[in-house]
């Protein structure tokens, strides 16, 4: 059948869909958690990261809170500050902190966390993450999705960096190992990381 959308209205429309998660591998692993009697894990926990490195922090001048709204709106103008609101004027000029963006702060949602050990675990899915032995890539649109991989790849590194500069022990699990083969090592690797 074919598509009733143009190129981009299928972007447009793809682009509001959110994800739900990677819910068959978090419950086989709350599964084997349970079997191994492992408790004290939380799952979907947001955590603060900081803010992103690129942003600079806005400029302590004194700028008043109508200049600081329209600066986030994306506007260059403001009204000065103190006048009556029937004879402000504006400024047609752009003011030197409108250019600089303002720090966005950084949050991630570790699949579980053991909050009172400070242990995040993440299963990564060997497709979306890359895992180097069960990884496939699709045929059609390969550098979408080489690019694709590669962001959630860096991504990761980010999320794992900023979590173990907090105090975090990061584990990180991939989707294969899962499986009735590998789970014992898994619950092995799962327990060091508590005991630590």
């Amino acid at each position: 059948m074919p598509d009733v959308f143009t190129p981009a209205k299928r972007s447009e429309v793809m682009s509001r869909i959110r994800s739900t998660g990677n819910a068959a591998t978090e419950l086989r692993l709350v599964a084997l958690m349970r079997a191994a009697g492992i408790t004290g894990w939380r799952r979907h926990v947001q955590l603060p990261l900081g803010t992103t490195a690129r942003s600079a922090p806005p400029s302590s001048s004194s700028s008043s809170k109508a200049q600081r709204s329209t600066q986030s709106e994306g506007c260059t103008s403001f009204q000065v500050k103190g006048r009556a609101q029937g004879k402000a004027k504006a400024q047609s000029t752009p003011t030197a902190s409108a250019a600089v963006p303002r720090p966005r702060p950084l949050r991630v949602r570790p699949d579980f966390i053991f909050r009172t050990q400070r242990v995040a675990v993440f299963v990564d899915g060997c497709f979306w993450h890359g895992c180097p032995r069960h990884a496939t890539r699709p045929r059609q649109n390969r550098k979408f999705w080489d690019e694709k991989i590669a962001r959630n790849h860096q991504r990761d590194l980010l999320v794992t960096r900023r979590l173990r500069q907090r105090g975090w022990t990061v584990l990180r699990l991939w989707e294969c190992a899962l499986t009735r083969q590998q789970q014992t090592r898994t619950l092995g690797r799962l327990r060091r990381a508590l005991e630590k």
